[in-house]
């Protein structure tokens, strides 16, 4: 899935999956246009096609999907929700330049961009940090084993 894509939470109904593949399958195989309220097709064009073919094979696997333009000015609140932090580290990280933003006013708004690419390098590191943890436990035989006091509170 490209990074530059929001993911939010829900679950897609058997039915809906069923008609998610069935569209994709047909997508793939024919030339996709597009048909307009006076019944005119037009042809879609590749970039558009590969767009739709990659949002229903994501949507078919289960991704949930959230289109949003790069160039879209999000609130400090609304950034924070996305990054899943509060908006007070949301402002020191903003601060501390580790994402650009802008004044509109008194009011600090970020592009979604620029929050989506903290966001792939974020959880870039956090995905090493558990691989890197991961190797080391089991270079150290310890990965599989349970800490005797992990049932303790039972």
């Amino acid at each position: 899935m490209p990074q530059n894509r929001q993911a939010l939470a829900f679950d897609t109904p058997q039915k809906e999956q069923r008609e998610i593949a069935d569209t994709y399958v047909k997508l793939r195989e024919a030339e996709a246009k597009i048909i307009g309220p006076d019944g005119k097709a037009e042809a879609l064009p590749n970039n558009l096609y590969s767009f739709l073919l990659r949002l229903l094979a994501d949507l078919h696997a289960g991704h949930p999907v959230t289109i949003l333009q790069n160039s879209h000015a999000l609130t400090t609140i609304e950034a924070s929700k996305v990054l899943g932090i509060s908006r007070q580290y949301l402002v020191t990280l903003l601060e501390r330049g580790d994402i650009p933003f802008h004044l509109t006013g008194t009011h600090r708004r970020i592009y979604v961009r620029d929050v989506m690419v903290y966001k792939a390098r974020r959880d870039q590191s956090r995905h090493a940090t558990l691989n890197d943890l991961a190797r080391r436990e089991y270079a150290e035989g310890v990965y599989d084993k349970v800490p005797d006091d992990f049932h303790a509170g039972k």
